[in-house]
């Protein structure tokens, strides 16, 4: 019997679980593994004034879980009653509880746009983080995030464990590795200092190009190893470099061998609104498909 822990980290484990066997019965021998890679666990969303209201149809490779970045950025409230002025408009709350990508959310709760000024805040950003993880949402909320991103070059990083423990759980945070320190010492880092019923989302650097999604599989399996298994989870990142600057849309192309690496993880596409538009969303959908009727 799984504990309370393992319980709480995984409330769709099940569900996922039986998706995937069916889903290799139905392919007459395909192993598991790569059946359950042509499906997404969930997308990110990253609320800003531009991007207010979003809308796609991501639960058709798989969503069915959002993960809201945060509730409150640079003290703007995307809520109500969070004691901090709110955002010019609102979003949706309740049209985004009833779409099927959204039947569960991880709950973003506060942060800065500028990481430099998140990471010497986090006394204040934890005490937001507590008023508006108490606020009622029509959200089927299954967990939060403390949306103040780490890496091994952040030297006070451990301090954020005084916070995290205010906090309720589930609780998630973000791990990124600019550096190129390695798999096996961020894992032994974080392993070290994070508090034994945080959950990690990997952001897998191949957006930015700072790895080949193979390496990035490294960095998984080491945090799975001194973690556990439930409480890694892996942020795929959607976007590439765009020339002239910015970032674009990944192609079908590039997002399908990415996708793939992660076998039956539970990945989560950054980020959907911005990112994976319903025409990728069909190409996928096709380039998954065509990898199901392969022997």
């Amino acid at each position: 019997m799984p504990s309370a822990v393992e319980t709480s980290f995984f409330p769709s484990v099940r569900p996922f679980l039986v998706r995937c066997l069916l889903l290799s019965a139905l392919l007459g021998g395909v192993s598991m593994l790569t059946a359950c890679a042509s499906t997404i666990s969930g997308v990110v969303w990253q609320p800003e004034n531009a991007l207010i209201d979003p809308k796609g149809k991501w639960d058709q490779i798989g969503a069915r879980q959002l993960l809201i970045q945060w509730t409150a950025v640079d003290n703007i409230a995307f809520v109500s009653g969070a004691g901090i002025p709110t955002a010019p408009r609102l979003p949706d709350w309740p049209r985004i509880a009833a779409e099927p990508w959204a039947k569960e959310v991880i709950l973003g709760l506060a942060g800065y746009f500028d990481e430099t000024r998140a990471r010497t805040k986090l006394d204040e950003l934890g005490a937001l983080s507590e008023r508006l993880a108490r606020l009622p949402t029509p959200l089927n909320v299954v967990g939060w995030y403390f949306p103040v991103e780490i890496d091994p070059t952040w030297g006070d990083a451990p301090k954020l464990a005084a916070v995290l423990n205010k906090l309720p759980r589930p609780l998630w945070i973000s791990v990124y590795d600019s550096a190129n320190v390695g798999p096996d010492d961020v894992a032994k880092w974080l392993e070290v200092w994070l508090p034994k019923d945080v959950g990690v989302f990997f952001q897998d650097g191949v957006g930015v190009h700072a790895r080949e999604a193979s390496v990035a599989l490294d960095y998984v399996t080491a945090m799975e190893k001194r973690l556990g298994k439930n409480r890694v989870r892996v942020i795929v990142e959607a976007f590439r470099p765009q020339v002239g600057g910015g970032f674009r849309a990944a192609t079908a192309a590039e997002l399908m061998p990415q996708l793939k690496t992660y076998g039956a993880r539970q990945v989560y596409l950054f980020d959907g609104p911005h990112y994976v538009p319903d025409t990728l969303v069909d190409e996928l959908k096709a380039g998954f498909a065509q990898d199901s009727k392969q022997p």
